[in-house]
């Protein structure tokens, strides 16, 4: 596969610019990068952080190519758009990077789930206090649900009583995010941990 090469004549020299038609590294669909800058008058930025001048986009492809390097548009709404001459695979890597740090950075908050029953046992319902006391000490939240079955939904006060005792058994750890609601054959609240 061959390169296209472009041909520009600028103060009597001769400039033969290869043209790849491979892609950038990582090139961002949003970016404006090299060819990609046409606008009438652009304000260049060196790359040494220093103000070049407003001038067209291709004199501004120009003296990036002189140095080397790429042309990005960083500013492309101010007016008049404003370009830094730069290495874009540097520069994407770095934006990646960051990126991902970030990323990292955030908080994951998931929401566990807890299942009792309207005659649970003492010791089960200590046990998965327990767990969740475990799930809000991570920073999860939790969703606690009563499953009724067959007879057990004409008597859903006794798995409301069930639900509040659990939520007693966790104390002053949790807040109720979402109070008790009856869906289908589930009583369900979510809980989540008390800010300090």
């Amino acid at each position: 596969m061959h390169n296209a090469a472009s041909v520009f004549l600028q103060k009597g020299v001769i400039f033969i610019q290869e043209q790849s038609s491979g892609k950038l590294p990582n090139k961002d669909p949003k970016d404006l990068v090299n060819n990609l800058v046409r606008f009438p008058q652009v304000l260049v930025i060196g790359p040494n952080g220093e103000q070049l001048g407003v001038m067209s986009s291709r004199d501004a492809q120009f003296k990036a190519y002189d140095y080397n390097l790429d042309l990005l548009c960083v500013a492309p709404n101010s007016n008049p758009p404003v370009c830094k001459i730069l290495d874009y695979g540097k520069y994407r890597y770095e934006q990646q990077k960051k990126a991902k740090e970030s990323k990292k950075n955030q908080a994951r908050i998931e929401v566990k789930e807890i299942q009792l029953t309207p005659q649970i046992g003492i010791h089960d319902m200590e046990t998965k206090a327990r767990a969740a006391t475990k799930f809000i000490a991570e920073g999860n939240k939790i969703k606690v649900g009563v499953r009724f079955r067959g007879r057990q939904m004409t008597h859903i006060e006794v798995g409301e009583e069930a639900l509040n005792k659990f939520i007693a058994m966790l104390g002053d750890i949790v807040c109720i995010e979402k109070p008790a609601v009856l869906d289908g054959r589930w009583l369900t609240a979510v809980l989540a941990p008390k800010r300090k």
